[in-house]
């Protein structure tokens, strides 16, 4: 590893020159293989079934054991980055996720399968803040950092999306594994790349690193989402099994950001919440999250059970949001010089409202130009608000803080996922069962189980046949777009207040350069004899 005075050679001339442009596709690289693990499993669940024969319970940990861990060690790893070098983080990252990934494609059980995701969560959890603090670093131009940032947020969106295409081909022509396999040779090309192209920084290293609060906040975290994900499942929020995590997530993050207030030197200054562009933006990265996940998943099983798509055909029906993202990345930084991040924000959520209203036209027959206008229009608009809600984020963070501001904001990702699949589900499901409370000719029994889910539903009229068979599959794909048309509604509505929300954030895109525009101060004037906190070098801002 490189001493102190090299690295931060290093980190200037990385900064100042060209070569911060390739530091920035290392990084994407980096990020794209962690969001592309997150959902290429999802259309290999049905192999992984036949092959490994797990239990209910374990395939629900085999799906869930990556982005639970990983979301629950993001503050852990984003402010250790922060005290020991965000390089160092992501280098070992990349070999723990690299290992995971060998572990995993060759998995011969359930439970080594899931103890691979959850390594692989690990790793996951070291790259991701990482990749964003290190950009706050290597980018200190703020228009430059916005182009970045845009093209990071593109490529995150990129992975999220295309990980069912690449999963569905993969499975369809070679076996589960190898949804893991690609991983391996990839990490091996990228390490030493990083290793040796890569800036170290760091951020304030005042005060002893508090494992007791990170420890506090991993459990909280996991606690959080586990229970929201099993609200997701179907779970009542008074069953023992999701209010138990609910609690304990709940006290434990309470109690961290008790315990971060008091200490002299916390992990996370939680006086950045106090700025309302910083929780502003924290909160749009939620909601635009909530929105997109939880309608993704609808939009998966109306492809592919309403109009009977393959995965692999599924997966390209969702390109155009993927390719809509990528150009609202694209463009990011000068629609964000031009109007600001509160009209661009703004704008971004209402966009989405009116794509998801358009997607009320949605019916039992497959209209594929309606499909990719909506689909387009959704991943332009919710690309666009995260962009700028994110930039907003990280360039209000002070710079010693950008590991953990950066955890902040992977987190906020990570819980709006796991709340859009619990919430809109949720709706979902209260819009599709009261269909089958009675059904002529129909076993009451059979009208239960349909009142599941969809695939349940098609699977009971397969078993019933004739007639009642008929009538049961009918009302299960009439009541589940109707359902799909009430969510619908709902997410317009939250995108709408969204929108309100950013009407907080700043009109203008202020600083365009860390050293030539100082960030606006609103605590009290120091006294004219003081210096400010970070002209001192403490790092530390009196609000």
């Amino acid at each position: 590893m490189l001493g102190t005075t090299t690295a931060g050679a290093r980190l200037r001339a990385v900064g100042g020159g060209a070569n911060r442009w390739v530091v920035l596709v290392v990084l994407c690289i980096s990020l794209l293989l962690v969001t592309l693990d997150a959902t290429v499993l999802h259309v290999a669940v049905p192999a992984v079934t036949e092959d490994l024969r797990p239990s209910g319970v374990e395939l629900l940990w085999i799906v869930d054991a990556y982005p639970l861990i990983c979301a629950a060690l993001l503050i852990l790893f984003g402010t250790l980055g922060d005290r020991v070098g965000r390089r160092r983080v992501l280098l070992i990252g990349y070999g723990i996720f690299g290992a995971a990934s060998a572990v995993a494609a060759l998995a011969t059980t359930p439970e080594v399968l899931i103890g691979a995701r959850a390594l692989l969560g690990v790793g996951g959890a070291m790259i991701m803040p990482a990749t964003l603090s290190i950009l706050r670093a290597v980018f200190p131009d703020r228009r430059e950092r916005a182009m970045a940032i845009g093209i990071w947020t593109a490529v995150a969106a990129v992975g999220a999306a295309t990980g069912p295409v690449i999963g569905g081909f993969l499975v369809e022509h070679f076996w589960w594994g190898s949804v893991f396999l690609i991983n391996i040779p990839l990490m091996a090309l990228i390490l030493p790349i990083a290793r040796w192209l890569l800036p170290e920084s760091r951020g304030g290293a005042d005060g002893p690193w508090d494992v007791l609060g990170a420890l506090m906040a991993a459990a909280g975290v996991l606690g959080a989402v586990l229970g929201v994900k099993r609200l997701g499942a179907g779970e009542g929020l008074l069953d023992v099994r999701t209010a138990c995590p609910l609690l304990v997530g709940g006290v434990l993050l309470a109690l961290f950001v008790r315990r971060q207030k008091r200490r002299e030197h916390p992990l996370v200054d939680m006086r950045m919440f106090a700025s309302a562009t910083f929780s502003t933006s924290v909160g749009c990265i939620v909601l635009a999250m909530l929105a997109l996940v939880g309608l993704e998943l609808i939009a998966v099983q109306y492809l592919q059970l309403v109009l009977g798509l393959s995965p692999l055909e599924t997966g390209l029906r969702l390109l155009p949001l993927t390719f809509a993202a990528m150009a609202a990345g694209a463009t990011g930084s000068h629609t964000l010089h031009r109007i600001g991040p509160r009209r661009m924000v703004g704008w971004g959520f209402v966009l989405t409202a009116a794509a998801v209203l358009l997607l009320t036209l949605m019916g039992q027959d497959d209209r594929p130009w309606l499909l990719t206008t909506g689909f387009v229009l959704l991943g332009f608009g919710l690309q666009t608000t995260l962009f700028a809600a994110y930039e907003s984020m990280l360039s209000e963070a002070p710079p010693e803080q950008a590991g953990g501001a950066a955890a902040i904001g992977e987190t906020s990702y990570q819980l709006g996922a796991g709340m859009g699949i619990a919430l809109l589900g949720s709706i979902m499901n209260a819009a599709y069962a009261p269909a089958f409370t009675s059904l002529g000719g129909v076993p009451g029994s059979a009208s239960s189980a349909a009142s599941h889910s969809l695939g349940e539903a098609y699977q009971v009229a397969d078993r019933l046949g004739g007639a009642p068979g008929e009538v049961l599959r009918n009302t299960a794909r009439h009541s589940f777009v109707h359902g799909l048309h009430v969510t619908l509604l709902v997410s317009a509505g939250l995108l709408l207040l969204g929108a309100l929300a950013a009407l907080r954030l700043p009109r203008v895109m202020e600083c365009p350069t860390v050293e030539k525009c100082p960030r606006p101060r609103r605590e009290v004037p120091l006294p004219a004899s003081r210096e400010p906190a970070e002209a001192t070098g403490s790092g530390r801002r009196a609000h």
